[in-house]
């Protein structure tokens, strides 16, 4: 939190302080992923909440530089992958995200009452997947070493603090001069295939049960718990498919509210009366 809370003092220093071009962003809509445990690249299916809140600072009209954070959860587990079942695997993992984009509309919201946008950034998140155990007991999955991370030569610990490249668009509809509704969808790029837990081969049983214990043997295979259940796979195995790296994704609606009111020129502004143009 403390370097997403940096990020955005960086964003005040950028965009100075005329408030007439600053506005409070808020955003309301879902969560969801795509990997290991999910294989469609977008979809509502286990979406779980998700909000944020930031700035933005009209650079021009058209062109808007935000700065922000959102909170959400993703998760999704073996028992809706068809293709996966008799590996039994599931996970959740909270996502706190903070970013800095820069938005571009198509049309001129002081003269439009609609315009599409784009919007291209980066962005620093935080995550941590865990899982229940049959006994309903919570446990982070990274400490376990599921797949040997940390004990095989070949195999580091995961970060769990790391960039992405978040991009989107969507619609905005303007209220009036100072007051603005979208509807959003942002995917994020990602550089890891840890997200779920899930990316490469089974490591050893024997050796995962030497080096992190029955616990890590227990969650890094679920088959076992299902009725017609198969006993631990062979050593490198395959587990996932770590050539794909995994996604998230934010969906919903955002409003925004500007500060100091005005059309975000410095000149007088036009009041709360709608837009001079409409489609």
């Amino acid at each position: 939190m403390k370097i997403i809370a940096l990020m955005l003092m960086v964003f005040l220093l950028i965009t100075g302080t005329n408030a007439q071009k600053i506005s409070i962003n808020t955003f309301i809509g879902v969560a969801n992923y795509q990997g290991d445990l999910q294989e469609k690249r977008f979809t509502f299916k286990q979406a779980h909440p998700a909000v944020g809140a930031g700035l933005s600072y009209e650079a021009t009209e058209k062109l808007l530089l935000n700065g922000g954070f959102t909170l959400g959860n993703v998760s999704a587990s073996d028992k809706n992958n068809s293709k996966n079942t008799s590996r039994n695997l599931d996970f959740s993992s909270n996502i706190t995200e903070g970013h800095l984009t820069a938005e571009y509309y198509f049309e001129n919201l002081y003269e439009h009452s609609i315009s599409p946008f784009v919007f291209a950034g980066i962005a620093l998140y935080n995550f941590s997947p865990y899982t229940k155990d049959s006994a309903g007991k919570k446990y982070y999955l990274k400490p376990l070493s599921t797949e040997g991370q940390g004990f095989l030569a070949n195999r580091k610990y995961y970060n769990i603090n790391q960039l992405s490249i978040p991009f989107g668009g969507g619609v905005k509809f303007a209220l009036s001069d100072n007051v603005r509704l979208g509807v959003e969808v942002g995917m994020r790029k990602l550089f890891t295939d840890y997200l779920d837990d899930v990316s490469t081969t089974y490591v050893d049983r024997n050796l995962l049960l030497q080096n992190r214990g029955a616990k890590a043997v227990e969650l890094a295979f679920r088959g076992g718990e299902l009725k017609n259940g198969a006993v631990y796979p062979a050593a490198d195995s395959k587990r996932g498919g770590a050539k794909v790296k995994d996604w998230y994704y934010f969906t919903g609606l955002t409003a925004s509210f500007k500060i100091g009111g005005g059309d975000g020129s410095g000149k007088a502004g036009k009041g709360i009366g709608c837009p001079a143009k409409v489609y």
